[in-house]
């Protein structure tokens, strides 16, 4: 018989009975044991293959706990994000498939794992967002030669209702900052409408931002609830979200009332005020929870306003439709588009046209009637 090439393998018989199956791999050598030659040759095949393929794993055995506690200790992402993977993992992870070995991981496990989320009432989105942390990881794990495949990815996803984002037309758009008008955060709406500003930039904004004599508002910070850390000031979503706005007339008065009411409000407090700089504040000068703003004074504000207010259980204005409604009032004024990008911190300009692709109907019918008062009789 002959001999058996290098990267080719190796079978033979042990004094036990069982046979053996070994390849080498990068320096190490990888075995396959069994009573029956004919199962350690099918396996000794695939692994050939699989190596031909560059899909064969290489790394010493590991289970998913200990792999994606390495994974975590290298990310490279802001710490509120990294702080959210670690909650995930920690929480729902972990618990149900820690022990596991990495190689032996399964689809069928990992759909086990997202069913029994959605079953305790866990929303479709955040078990697609445990989902897609696992799958994330694995990705690296394929990187690493730990695995062959990614389980996470090959699992079936959560049936999640896509959420139609509501407008606000223009007529509504002043009806609703009517509405806001005498409430201790009037100012937040009309920053958060007029400048479409996301819910933690205009909560993140500070005094330092605010240049009244230049009249612009310069988004460097975002407002964002850090697990184990309450909430603190993180960099922007992406660089281009980092950006000077011009100050809007309207913009400009009520930051300037609001300030005149924060300074009384600093008085009052006395020595609880906590100096933030923060422009929209609680009572004490402590950062506002964007829960505490949605369920007390934006709920307030649209039924005043006779707009019907979004829940988990039911559609309705958001908070973040006010930065939806922001550009759409912009482009059916007929704004271009790249301004739009500029304005709310898009990276891409399609981005902007793909979101918000309901204006130009508003668009084309005001070309219309300008057609007829240009060419009409």
């Amino acid at each position: 018989m002959r001999k058996r090439g290098n990267g080719e393998g190796s079978i033979y018989k042990r004094k036990d009975g069982y046979w053996v199956a070994a390849i080498s791999t990068g320096g190490h050598r990888k075995h396959f044991l069994s009573k029956s030659r004919q199962d350690v040759q099918q396996r000794l095949s695939k692994a050939l293959n699989e190596q031909q393929a560059g899909t064969l794993t290489t790394g010493k055995r590991q289970t998913v706990e200990q792999f994606l506690e390495r994974w975590l200790s290298e990310l490279q992402l802001r710490p509120m994000t990294i702080a959210s993977y670690r909650q995930k993992i920690r929480l729902h992870v972990i618990p149900a498939i820690g022990r596991i070995a990495l190689d032996k991981l399964t689809p069928a496990q990992v759909n086990t794992l997202l069913r029994a989320k959605e079953q305790a009432g866990h929303s479709p989105q955040n078990v697609a967002h445990i989902r897609a942390v696992l799958r994330a990881a694995l990705n690296k794990a394929i990187r690493w030669n730990l695995v062959g495949r990614n389980a996470a990815a090959l699992a079936d996803p959560p049936r999640i209702q896509q959420y139609e984002a509501q407008y606000l037309t223009t007529e509504q758009a002043r009806a609703f900052l009517d509405a806001a008008k005498g409430e201790r955060l009037e100012a937040l709406y009309s920053v958060a409408l007029s400048l479409g500003l996301r819910e933690g930039e205009a909560l993140g904004l500070r005094w330092a931002d605010v240049d009244f004599a230049a009249r612009t508002v310069r988004v460097a910070k975002s407002l964002q609830r850090v697990p184990g850390a309450g909430m603190q000031l993180v960099e922007p979503k992406t660089k281009r979200s980092q950006r000077t706005l011009p100050m809007f007339d309207i913009v400009a008065r009520a930051l300037r009332a609001h300030r005149i009411r924060q300074t009384e409000e600093r008085l009052f407090a006395g020595s609880a005020w906590v100096d933030t700089d923060l422009v929209f504040t609680t009572l004490e000068g402590r950062p506002l929870s964007p829960s505490h703003v949605i369920s007390g004074s934006f709920h307030r504000v649209c039924r005043k306003a006779g707009v019907t207010y979004g829940t988990r259980d039911h559609s309705g204005l958001r908070f973040h439709d006010l930065r939806h409604s922001a550009a759409s009032i912009l482009l059916a004024q007929g704004i271009p588009a790249r301004t739009v990008m500029e304005q709310l911190g898009h990276s891409q300009v399609a981005l902007t046209l793909n979101r918000y692709t309901h204006v130009p109907s508003a668009l084309m019918e005001e070309a219309a009637k300008a057609m007829d008062r240009a060419l009409g009789s």
